[in-house]
């Protein structure tokens, strides 16, 4: 995968994204439940594209939101829609990020098969949690699902999302597994930072 045409793929995306997105509430609670996400908590959301799940956060009375994106288009819609003081939305390639700032929970929604080296992001962002904190790798739909979709998208974009077993034994090298889903209607395998 070439970053360069992953970037230039999601800018041209970012006018329609919200209005192509689909969102189950019932879905993404349930991922935000088993991600730790809950009142006074840190949360960086990793590819956050136009904001998607800031709102979400934002209901569970979090401290403060991270949203990060290497998108510049992404992040200046995502930046128009949100102007709390809580809530920072950074354009910038994660795996280059590190504020020296630790988080509580760290949530990658629709968005891991993008990723050029996903040991290296887990590795990446495992090193961003404070102890006890819960990194979470989640889609809002199944496996099959996803990566049936990813069949019609470009080349350089269209990678298969792997197995929650296999995803959960690359993390289970940097954190303690907590929740591994996969079924019809959603993905997540989560680990907490010991």
């Amino acid at each position: 995968m070439d970053k360069i045409k992953i970037r230039e793929f999601f800018d041209k995306c970012a006018p329609s994204w919200d209005t192509d997105m689909a969102v189950d509430e019932q879905v993404i609670n349930t991922i935000l439940d088993n991600a730790g996400v809950e009142r006074d908590k840190d949360v960086l959301d990793v590819a956050c594209g136009t904001g998607v799940m800031i709102d979400f956060y934002l209901k569970r009375n979090v401290r403060s939101v991270t949203a990060i994106d290497f998108s510049e288009k992404m992040c200046k819609i995502a930046s128009s829609k949100f102007h709390q003081d809580n809530v920072w939305i950074i354009c910038k390639d994660v795996e280059e990020f590190d504020e020296g700032i630790r988080y509580d929970c760290i949530i990658v929604y629709n968005a891991f098969p993008h990723f050029v080296d996903s040991e290296k992001l887990i590795s990446h962002l495992s090193s961003l949690l404070k102890k006890d904190g819960i990194l979470t790798i989640a889609h809002g739909m199944s496996r099959a699902k996803l990566n049936y979709h990813h069949h019609n998208i470009c080349e350089e974009v269209r990678h298969d999302l792997i197995e929650a077993d296999e995803l959960a034994k690359i993390i289970s090298d940097y954190l303690e597994i907590t929740t591994i889903i996969s079924n019809d209607r959603m993905y997540q395998v989560s680990g907490k930072k010991r």
